[in-house]
């Protein structure tokens, strides 16, 4: 501890300088050290990504790659069909998951009995770690051939398939995060609101939910995110036919898809264009935060 000292000459009382902070100098630099990983990671995937594909950019040329509608490597790699599925599976899960993994969340926040929410949450975080081609073997053998028999068609192996898988694999990074960010809320918005004479449902759905906004719309974004990243299982259930889909009831293939099936034979510059299918999903991911980030800075302020 540092103590006082009286100068004898002019009764003036000093205090000693302190001594340096080595250990947290240490750990300052090594907190920054662990947050750049992050940013040099995304900077090196993004380096090779860009020196890897644009080579095929250039041969096949950008509006031609992008807008393409047929893909027969090594002549034509259009890939636009993929975005569309792509698209259409990420938007179409998260319209059937997102609004089931909230209303999971405030059941087991607010409503839930601790007896039940103590059997609910372990079941619902066990979702969260079983492997992808585990969900895709689910979906084979189950979802395939409910479709199958549903809508009276030869194969089940449809874009609604791959819909209805990612749906349930985002289930649990939604509720997760949205019933943290609701629990996380201070009591005093749901006293607040019982104290002004609101039910405890309409508490929730115009107190703790718009509060909770900014987590739950975190939660909806890693959603989004492993949905648009997903393959093994989109592989196994949505028939990966490089085709425009006509509708939710025909095979399609996504960007992941497409990679991870021609990857392992491509060279030259088909395996060029594989990496520039790479380049348009990561540019679409990053739009895809960037406009969920800015929605989220709106709903705060």
């Amino acid at each position: 501890m540092n103590t006082c000292t009286k100068n004898s000459d002019s009764g003036i009382f000093l205090r000693p300088t302190p001594k340096p902070d080595r250990l947290g100098t240490f750990f300052h630099l090594l907190f920054i050290c662990c947050a750049m990983v992050g940013v040099v990671s995304l900077a090196t995937i993004a380096w090779f990504l860009f020196s890897e594909g644009l080579p095929a950019f250039r041969q096949a040329g950008v509006i031609e790659l992008v807008f393409g509608s047929e893909w027969l490597p090594p002549a034509l790699f259009g890939i636009f069909p993929m975005i569309v599925a792509s698209l259409i599976s990420t938007f179409g899960a998260v319209l059937i998951g997102v609004p089931i993994a909230i209303l999971t969340a405030v059941f087991l926040a607010e409503l839930a009995p601790k007896w039940l929410a103590d059997i609910v949450r372990p079941a619902v975080e066990l979702l969260a770690g079983i492997p992808s081609v585990v969900y895709g073997f689910f979906g084979l053998v189950v979802i395939v051939p409910a479709i199958e028999v549903l809508f009276n068609i030869p194969a089940g192996n449809t874009l609604l398939a791959g819909v209805i898988v990612l749906a349930i694999m985002i289930l649990p990074t939604v509720i997760t995060i949205s019933e943290t960010s609701i629990r996380a809320l201070p009591p005093v918005y749901k006293e607040g609101a019982l104290a002004l004479g609101a039910s405890h449902i309409y508490s929730i759905f115009k107190v703790l939910i718009p509060a909770a906004r900014s987590g739950i719309l975190t939660g909806v974004a890693l959603g989004i995110a492993r949905a648009i990243g997903e393959t093994m299982a989109i592989i196994m259930v949505m028939g990966n036919a490089p085709a425009m889909p006509g509708s939710i009831l025909e095979p399609a293939r996504t960007l992941t898809a497409n990679i991870a099936m021609e990857m392992s034979y491509a060279t030259g510059i088909h395996a060029s264009a594989l990496y520039s299918t790479g380049i348009v999903l990561l540019i679409f991911i990053v739009l895809l935060n960037a406009g969920l980030l800015y929605i989220n800075k709106k709903s705060v302020h």
